[in-house]
């Protein structure tokens, strides 16, 4: 734990084999810097919390790997145009006593901040390779009792629409003896509208070279969820299995090769050849725990 102008930062690091699961919590991201990302993200406002400097890392000893930050959560935020969300606003706004802020709904961005983010691949010599596949996680694993020997859950924003609902987005991974998995959950909920989650899922069993990433969206209006009881809407975990799926997209993440060892050949004393290979290249690892 490092301590930081008086306020705890914490941060976690966790081997699984060759991987290094790193998490990091700090505070509230302060008005000096949202003012400065608000420009550069060309958005007219920011989530009210908005924590900055909180990741999720998960690195290969090789450098390639996958991260969860807020700040590449919000470029994946539409911020020139967004129909579908306008008419919601509308609607929110005729179902409200008119105020300074329900009038502040109807932009030409997405004012929910709702976003399609799935993570930040991360690597420069080496990088993972995204394809479509129709192999699916499988869940009724992920549902058996294994030894939890990690979980940590990161918060990266939250906004609560002006006390008329919330948009968050948090992730958080468990790793287990033979594998790890990861959701990152987008929620949102717009009172007397509609609410929607997007989720992205991600599994890596070791001696496995990929990982699979599956990316879901669900969503309902309020009008269509009449037989569910209020006190549901806000639970994620409970209401999601009432929503709909609208989209669902299935990643392989091939993981790189290690580069083929460099035969260096060189003429001994007597004349013959002996064929060495590169030591350099000794670095390469499995992809399961030692």
């Amino acid at each position: 734990m490092m301590i930081s102008h008086g306020l705890k930062i914490t941060k976690e690091d966790f081997f699984f084999g060759p991987w290094k699961v790193t998490t990091a919590k700090n505070h509230i991201m302060n008005s000096k810097d949202v003012e400065r990302l608000t420009q550069e993200l060309n958005l007219p406002s920011l989530p009210e919390m908005l924590f900055g400097e909180n990741i999720l890392r998960i690195q290969h000893g090789d450098g390639f790997g996958i991260e969860f930050n807020a700040i590449d959560a919000l470029k994946r935020i539409n911020n020139s145009d967004d129909n579908v969300q306008v008419a919601c606003a509308q609607q929110w706004q005729e179902s409200r006593v008119p105020s300074e802020h329900s009038q502040e709904v109807v932009r030409p961005y997405d004012w929910t901040f709702t976003t399609d983010y799935k993570g930040t691949l991360i690597g420069e010599e080496m990088q993972i390779k995204v394809t479509e596949t129709t192999e699916r996680i499988n869940m009724e694993k992920l549902r058996t009792r294994e030894q939890i020997m990690f979980f940590d859950e990161v918060l990266l924003f939250e906004d609560e629409l002006h006390d008329h609902g919330v948009s968050m987005i948090s992730v958080k991974i468990r790793v287990m003896p033979t594998s790890f998995f990861t959701l990152l959950r987008f929620f949102l909920r717009v009172d007397g509208v509609l609410i929607r989650i997007n989720d992205t899922r991600l599994y890596h069993e070791a001696g496995q070279k990929y990982m699979l990433r599956e990316f879901c969206t669900r969503e309902s209006s309020i009008a269509e969820l009449k037989s569910i009881p209020a006190s549901q809407f806000t639970d994620p975990n409970e209401i999601a299995q009432h929503l709909p799926l609208k989209l669902r997209q299935c990643e392989k993440l091939e993981l790189p090769e290690c580069p083929l060892p460099k035969i260096h050949v060189r003429l001994t004393g007597g004349g013959s050849n002996a064929v060495q290979p590169d030591k350099g290249d000794e670095r390469c690892k499995s992809s399961g725990p030692g």
